[in-house]
């Protein structure tokens, strides 16, 4: 079993992808509460209130949506360089570069399916401008004082054309644990969730229907309560943006939620998955079986047809 808490210390951000770059900031900043933290080129860089770093989110412009880096901080430069090692060992031979302000020298590979994953350790600790003052010395930033007023980025869900190499990538070489899972019944694993932290998970894997590589099922931002959740349904609806599925809460997991598509096409999740942590150093893997997921969800909602079938980029 892996440790619990390993050479990877969490998730640190991740670059959007959008063919509408201003409806995708305008959904980030304002109806979310990202705040702005700098440009480079066709990007733009955003951060929740809470994170300690330069940056959660960029946003770059681009012909199609998806997802091009999930960037994961590790716990020393040591351990990066293990990792690294262990990349390399297991054929996921990348680069290195230096491109992201805020960030040291990044080691970026992909996983079997080709998503861009990217290893560092240096960091810029950010350091909020007067306006930005928080009233706590242990607060990063500032509450926005609009929007839902995210407070973290939380998990990344690819789709993947095979969810078990690609989990067991994550498991073997990078050092996560598996927390729950799908089975099928012809024994496929449907889905895979994984965690770095002692949060419930941090990386998901979810099978693509259509059997393609490298596409995007969502990103997820945490929110402090339920209630934050309620309020950016009706933020939501009062703006136009389209709600996907929820309010409500997932069986597995357990995380109260809710799906919407920013402008660019990406699918946004928003979750409140703060009381449920992972404190077992010995915790069983969870499997549900596909009879148990035609369920629906906790509550009994079912689940609704476009989450197996919408991802991003589109296909054609």
């Amino acid at each position: 079993m892996t440790p619990p808490l390993g050479d990877i210390a969490h998730l640190g951000h991740v670059e959007l992808l959008t063919p509408d770059l201003d409806g995708s900031l305008w959904f980030f900043t304002t109806i979310l509460g990202l705040t702005e933290n700098g440009r480079s080129g066709d990007s733009v860089h955003l951060r929740t209130w809470d994170d300690y770093e330069h940056h959660s989110l960029t946003l770059t412009a681009h012909a199609t949506s998806g997802i091009r880096r999930t960037a994961l901080r590790a716990s020393s430069e040591e351990a990066l360089h293990r990792r690294v090692k262990e990349a390399e060992a297991a054929g996921r031979t990348g680069r290195w570069a230096e491109d992201e302000p805020g960030i040291g020298p990044l080691y970026v590979t992909s996983d079997p399916d080709g998503h861009e994953v990217a290893l560092y350790w240096e960091s810029e600790w950010y350091q909020a401008p007067s306006e930005l003052k928080p009233g706590l010395k242990n607060q990063p930033q500032a509450k926005p004082g609009h929007g839902v007023g995210v407070r973290r980025l939380d998990h990344v869900n690819f789709l993947a054309s095979d969810v078990g190499s690609n989990a067991a990538f994550i498991r073997e070489v990078l050092g996560a644990r598996p927390t729950e899972q799908i089975v099928l019944d012809d024994g496929r694993v449907a889905a895979q969730w994984l965690t770095f932290t002692n949060k419930s998970y941090d990386i998901v894997y979810t099978e693509d229907w259509s059997g393609s590589q490298g596409r995007l099922h969502h990103i997820a931002f945490a929110t402090d309560t339920r209630e934050d959740i309620l309020r950016a349904a009706d933020l939501c609806l009062d703006n136009g943006v389209h709600i996907e599925t929820g309010p409500h809460k997932h069986a597995i997991q357990q995380t109260f939620f809710l799906y919407v598509y920013e402008p660019g096409g990406n699918r946004i999740e928003l979750c409140n998955p703060l009381t449920r942590l992972v404190l077992a150093p010995d915790w069983p893997l969870i499997t549900w079986t596909q009879a148990e997921r035609a369920k629906g969800q906790a509550w009994g909602l079912k689940t609704i047809e476009s989450f197996h079938t919408h991802g991003t980029p589109p296909l054609d």
